[in-house]
């Protein structure tokens, strides 16, 4: 007796065996394969993402606030199929942005400041992926919106920090919604 494949069927006088599926589904494999590929070498590879330096022009996404004009730390969003990144002048609004049941468009990076290394009144560079840091609520340490949540990708950095100016130490993960509250930020501003 000779043995038949269990998805051997008719359709409209044509055999489909199993042997034929494999070899449709193969050849689709290899053309979506060659396409990635070619796409692949048009576009020159995949480069890594990378933070943008602000400049003096440069904007919150948020209020519009110059980010050169303000202290403490800043940060930087790079949404998927974003060319350029969307800044906030100060890290309580990219959590807020970030822990927002609202936001739904899918991040590709998150960068903030080293404050370790950054000068607070005018910080410039030292960016870095800021799911790896560490962070100080509470401090003495004013950034544009009033309190705000000190960026550190040491913890030693961090801690010091705390030594000098209070605080709690939290990681990425421990920040809450109810800890980034936008509500009167504003009014701790002198400038605006």
């Amino acid at each position: 007796m000779k043995h038949i494949c269990s998805c051997r069927r008719r359709h409209s006088g044509a055999i489909d065996t199993c042997g034929q599926r494999r070899q449709l589904l193969g050849l689709a494999a290899l053309v979506t394969l060659a396409g990635l590929a070619a796409c692949g070498e048009r576009s020159g590879g995949a480069k890594p993402l990378a933070p943008v330096e602000i400049s003096a022009s440069t904007s919150c996404e948020l209020d519009g606030m110059l980010l050169a004009d303000y202290p403490g730390p800043k940060a930087q969003i790079r949404y998927a199929g974003q060319t350029e990144p969307t800044f906030f002048c100060d890290t309580v609004e990219l959590f807020n942005t970030l822990l927002t049941p609202e936001q739904v468009r899918k991040v590709d990076a998150v960068w903030v400041q080293d404050m370790g290394k950054a000068s607070w009144e005018q910080p410039r560079g030292n960016w870095f992926d800021a799911k790896t840091g560490f962070y100080v609520l509470g401090s003495k340490r004013h950034g544009s919106m009033g309190p705000t949540i000190a960026s550190f990708a040491q913890e030693a950095d961090a801690r010091k920090f705390v030594e000098q100016y209070g605080g709690k130490l939290l990681r990425f993960g421990e920040i809450t919604p109810a800890m980034v509250d936008l509500s009167g930020g504003a009014l701790h501003d002198a400038r605006m």
